[in-house]
């Protein structure tokens, strides 16, 4: 299966910043993105920028215990279509291999499923980032299917077993959420009984989950074609920003078609040329300031900028800091 380059972010986010308590601001600010990013139609992050969020919600939250707030608030009402779908499943078995099937559309995360005669188990895993997940992210996912499961059979399903990279320092109020011993390995993983992975879903609804999956199969059917003319044209930009190209009309040239035609078939992916020139930008810009020790006017070069306050005025624009506070921060 084709991993998503971008996913797009359910608007519901922004409900769920406030309940849990958490600056979507500082948030933002953290991550190094858009303080207009929730103001748009449509919110979308790269795998980089997924995590880049969770990096910040984590640091924001500064509260070992927040993903034990995320069961509070998650309700059937704030479920998005792909998750709503697995609530329709029959039973967590054919909840969690939906989900599997449809974590593409919802973030860059991977899903194994081993089912055998006494349990099945879920192991986590990613794409598009280094190193060990956001010990918050690993948490929330946990917390998700476990309630997942409690919010469809409408009863207290424990967890079998739980295995985190980092465990939390309130230990004992995860293991008394999850009803089982936390131990530490090198995955996160969950494990149900075979028993209550196989407890009737309350909430089936084939006639529903008929018509979610012909959409949602429709999407993923997007995500595995060929690639999108927006990531063309992003490809064709990472190579002409240092050579000083940065003008529709020369990645039309480049791309054989004309400028108009460029634009129009953009509009159609709901996209434009200055949108796709600052998520390339904006990108490439956060490499340069947190990855190499590159100067300031180089980086503004190979972004294609002329001037080095353009840079910075533009930079501002994106995220709300200076590229000298991004540096700042990630040399610390």
């Amino acid at each position: 299966m084709k991993r998503a380059s971008k996913f797009t972010i359910p608007p519901n986010w922004k409900v769920l910043f406030n309940d849990l308590g958490i600056s979507l601001h500082e948030v933002l600010a953290h991550a190094g993105l858009p303080q207009q990013l929730f103001e748009q139609n449509k919110v979308q992050l790269t795998p980089s920028q997924y995590f880049d969020l969770w990096h910040g919600i984590e640091a924001v939250s500064n509260n070992d215990e927040m993903p034990l707030k995320v069961a509070e608030v998650i309700s059937l009402e704030s479920c998005d279509v792909p998750i709503y779908a697995a609530l329709c499943s029959t039973d967590l078995n054919a909840a969690l291999a939906r989900l599997r099937d449809y974590k593409p559309l919802i973030g860059p995360l991977t899903l194994d499923i081993k089912q055998d005669a006494s349990s099945t188990t879920l192991t986590l895993g990613c794409y598009g980032h280094k190193g060990e997940l956001p010990k918050t992210l690993n948490l929330v996912e946990m917390i998700f299917f476990t309630q997942l499961a409690r919010l469809a059979t409408r009863e207290r399903i424990p967890a079998q077993k739980v295995v985190l990279p980092l465990l939390p320092k309130s230990l004992a109020k995860y293991e008394a959420f999850f009803g089982c011993e936390i131990s530490q390995g090198e995955n996160a993983q969950i494990s149900f009984s075979a028993k209550d992975a196989a407890t009737p879903f309350l909430t089936d609804n084939q006639a529903m989950l008929a018509l979610f999956d012909g959409e949602l199969q429709k999407k993923l059917d997007a995500i595995q074609s060929d690639d999108s003319l927006s990531e063309k044209v992003a490809a064709v930009l990472v190579g002409s920003l240092p050579q000083g190209e940065s003008s529709a009309d020369f990645v039309a040239k480049h791309m054989a078609m004309s400028k108009r035609t460029l634009q129009r078939k953009l509009a159609s992916e709901n996209q434009s040329f200055q949108s796709v020139l600052q998520n390339v930008r904006q990108e490439l810009a956060a490499h340069y300031l947190t990855q190499t020790n590159l100067p300031m006017q180089e980086v503004s070069f190979l972004l294609g900028f002329h001037e080095y306050n353009s840079f910075v005025r533009a930079y501002n624009s994106w995220t709300g800091c200076s590229p000298s506070q991004i540096r700042s921060t990630a040399n610390h």
